[in-house]
């Protein structure tokens, strides 16, 4: 018989795991979102613009 510490431990972990799951694989899916490379207002020649 386990202690009811390693028990709750155990449990608690569990429901960790279960809780969100297809949210998590949801996201997981979806991956990483696109973005702009250059956003509304960039200005090419500004100061702290990369270079080339």
């Amino acid at each position: 018989m386990v202690s009811a510490t390693q028990q709750s431990s155990r449990i608690r972990r569990r429901k960790q795991t279960t809780n969100g799951k297809a949210n998590k694989r949801e996201r997981r899916r979806l991956g990483t979102p696109s973005f702009a490379v250059h956003p509304e207002g960039y200005d090419a020649n500004a100061a702290d613009a990369k270079k080339a």
